[in-house]
């Protein structure tokens, strides 16, 4: 197919409203967002408890926070995958080629992204918020949530760059999901299939959502962040 036939069949596609675009897409869109929500409370509270507290092992939980940022998906994949294998420590769970399973290996990579911008964005904070919340009396949620609230726009790109993260991969999802049609196909193991099957139509398509994704989710970061400066002024 030529590679203008293939962009006019990828619009097509796109516009016509087809079934297994959209699905996979939604596979894609519904696996990161709850791998998403399920990682950043979790992350958000240890990039802080990191930050804040002094304890011994503190220089290497920041080490190990940042090291992990370069670690390859298709290795999180594979340890995932002998994990959820049947003869692996979660085997009786039945999650592997599950959407489940894609779940938690999207929440194992996005950890990593949202401790280490978590943790930067909290050091990088003025710690006069904190002692002042603490002159007031206010508890140690309080100071956190104050200071949480002070870095809100850090700990805000923290989470875009991390659904940017999962929903981009490929590996993991590939091995813990096994690209199943209909099921556990995301839109980059799609794009992955069809390429070597040399149909270029439907990965074009899918390769555009997937741009328009990554636009429109910085696009309501950089539209938040338009209040930044006033914010810092009142301040």
């Amino acid at each position: 197919m030529a590679l203008t036939d293939a962009i006019v069949a990828a619009f097509t596609m796109l516009f016509s409203g087809d079934p297994g675009l959209w699905r996979i897409v939604w596979v894609s869109l519904f696996t990161s967002l709850v791998g998403l929500t399920i990682a950043t409370p979790v992350a958000v509270l240890l990039g802080y408890a990191i930050a804040i507290h002094r304890f011994p092992g503190r220089r290497f939980a920041i080490w190990l926070a940042q090291a992990a940022l370069s670690m390859p998906t298709v290795l999180i994949g594979l340890l995932l995958y002998l994990l959820l294998s049947r003869h692996g420590a979660l085997g009786p769970l039945q999650w592997l080629f599950t959407q489940r399973g894609i779940v938690a290996g999207q929440v194992l990579i996005a950890l990593p992204v949202l401790v280490a911008f978590t943790l930067a964005a909290v050091q990088a904070a003025d710690p006069r918020y904190a002692e002042t919340a603490i002159v007031h009396g206010a508890s140690r949620w309080r100071v956190m949530a104050t200071l949480l609230y002070e870095v809100r726009f850090g700990v805000m790109a923290a989470v875009i760059s991390g659904f940017g993260r999962v929903i981009s991969e490929v590996g993991c999802a590939l091995m813990v999901g096994g690209n199943i049609e209909g099921e556990t196909r995301t839109i980059t193991t799609a794009i992955t299939l069809e390429t070597s099957k040399g149909e270029f139509a439907q990965g074009i398509a899918l390769g555009m959502v997937l741009i328009v994704v990554a636009l429109a989710m910085n696009g309501l970061l950089v539209l938040v962040q338009g209040d930044a400066p006033s914010a810092g002024a009142r301040t």
